[in-house]
């Protein structure tokens, strides 16, 4: 009918006429982007995420694009994930496994202000990726991590929750926890409110400030205040002639370098006198608020004091040009060597590259840093801990397939983003094992009650740490720690080792006294072993 209307010749149209036309034109226009939509795919974000700001924000199993550094580890989260999905809907042999989810909410992109830069989203990424494919070898449920990114200022993070709360009451597949929770910014502690308001269990394995606290937030790393424990025990032994100064990031906005700033003057202004020996500058994370890393003020300071110990109240990404401003001025006359103090998941390989290395010799400097981990563990002939040689194992894997730079562990983020994985599933394990002693087929498909995220919550909650015993701790690869109940420490783990490392190493080897451990000290047998 519609050729036969478009044919007539030379009779004006009408508005049926009219009406017919434009509603081929419209079925014609849908028909052309549903074809042209499936010649392309569904775009860089894939079906799951939207693009918001040039990233892409949501939570997905499959694979998006991202930081080209990262895609493969991407794709690889994503062909594990249809991994365990058909090892539940369509396995090609032996039973049905049932799954849940953990979801991985950090950003997936950088730029130079970013919080976390692109070798801090590979290695954290590569962490998870070793500990889902480790969980996924062992009995009872399995894991799908779900990736989901919140924008590279973390500024994004409302839709992903709303999103994370939809899947969490998704019974076939439950969202037990989050992880990832990489930096303690503003947009940070809204985000981890607004979990605990939702009573999603949330894990922040890199997550330093003491303040970052929510009721249903768990920190597998130390804190500020317990990194400042570990330096104190460190300079009562190593006093020199405590001559310090306090070097400081004037950002509002930084939470963490403003924490740390306040840790260092409550710990250590009485012996070092901070608050007359200070200078500040502005880090390069965050918007910015003028020329960042200016450190010639602090530097000449330095110099004309004499100091021979500096606290660093910033963070690492700006810590090479303050080393390399350092170097221009040379010893500066100094009798004693340069300390410089810091607290740190690990050493950043920037610090450890041969151009910083050389600006501390020149400078006769040294980097104390209180931190999560220690290269040692890794780098010496010693046959590592169990849980951590199982890591190794599986690292060395994801080396061999993906590129993830030089010194992947030393910053810590690997090992730190395994932990925090492994958290959440050995509370899965733990609930699910309990829970399934009693069968009870009414409850759910094929006779197996999955956990929901209350009842990991539960589980998390269970003090793990009691005196002298250590009942269902995390054995991770960053050490053997636990908690001890809700309301306690602010849910900040308990026992954790605090090595303090030393670059350049000193000769003779590190110190060998005895490690601090977050909330029991360094005696011996303040831990169980």
């Amino acid at each position: 009918m519609l050729v036969r209307l478009l044919r007539r010749h030379p009779r004006e149209w009408g508005p049926v006429d009219w009406l017919a036309a434009l509603g081929l034109g419209a079925l014609t226009a849908v028909v052309i982007a549903v074809l042209v939509n499936l010649v392309r795919g569904p775009g860089p974000c894939g079906d799951d995420l939207e693009e918001i700001g040039g990233d892409c924000v949501g939570v997905t199993a499959g694979a998006f694009e991202a930081d080209p550094e990262i895609a493969s580890l991407i794709r690889a989260v994503a062909d594990e994930n249809t991994r365990v999905r058909e090892g539940w809907e369509s396995p090609s042999s032996g039973p049905k496994i049932p799954y849940v989810r953990i979801a991985l909410m950090m950003p997936f992109t950088a730029d130079e202000h970013s919080a976390m830069t692109t070798d801090m989203i590979r290695r954290g990424l590569a962490g998870a990726l070793a500990a889902q494919r480790q969980a996924n070898t062992f009995g009872g449920p399995h894991y799908q991590l779900l990736l989901a990114p919140d924008g590279r200022n973390l500024d994004q993070w409302e839709p992903v929750v709303d999103r994370l709360a939809e899947l969490s009451e998704d019974r076939s597949a439950p969202l037990v926890g989050v992880t990832g929770i990489p930096s303690s910014t503003p947009e940070t502690r809204d985000t981890i409110k607004a979990l605990s308001r939702l009573k999603i269990p949330t894990v922040g394995p890199v997550i330093t400030s003491a303040d970052m606290n929510a009721p249903y937030f768990f920190k597998t790393s130390p804190n500020n205040d317990q990194f400042a424990r570990a330096l104190k025990l460190y300079l009562d032994r190593n006093p020199q002639d405590r001559k310090g100064f306090l070097v400081w990031d004037d950002r509002d906005e930084d939470v963490y370098s403003t924490n740390l700033r306040g840790v260092f003057e409550e710990h250590f202004d009485d012996t070092y006198d901070l608050s007359n020996h200070s200078s500040n500058f502005i880090g390069s994370s965050g918007i910015t608020e003028g020329i960042p890393r200016r450190f010639s003020d602090a530097v000449q300071k330095i110099c004309n004091e004499k100091s021979d110990t500096v606290f660093f109240a910033g963070r690492d990404q700006d810590l090479p040009d303050f080393i390399a401003r350092l170097a221009q001025e040379g010893d500066c006359g100094r009798t004693s060597e340069l300390r410089i103090l810091k607290v740190g998941i690990g050493l950043e390989p920037t610090l450890t590259a041969d151009a910083p290395e050389r600006w501390l010799e020149e400078a006769r400097a040294r980097i104390v840093d209180a931190s999560a981990v220690d290269p040692a563990w890794w780098n010496e002939q010693a046959e590592p801990k169990k849980a951590l040689g199982r890591f190794l194992d599986n690292f060395e894997e994801l080396k061999n397939d993906h590129k993830l730079g030089r010194a992947p562990l030393d910053d810590g983020y690997a090992v730190m983003y395994h932990d925090g994985f492994t958290l959440l599933a050995d509370a899965v394990d733990r609930t699910f094992t309990e829970i399934n002693e009693n069968e009870d087929d009414s409850r759910t498909r094929g006779g197996v009650y999955l956990p929901s995220k209350d009842d990991v919550y539960r589980t998390l909650v269970i003090p793990s740490i009691s005196g002298s015993t250590c009942t269902s701790c995390l054995v991770g690869a960053a050490g053997t720690y636990g908690f001890t109940g809700p309301d306690v420490n602010d849910q900040w783990a308990v026992c954790k080792p605090v090595p303090v490392v030393e670059f350049p190493p000193r000769p003779g080897g590190p110190d060998p006294s005895p490690v601090y451990h977050t909330y029991r000290g360094a005696t011996a047998n303040a831990c169980p072993s």
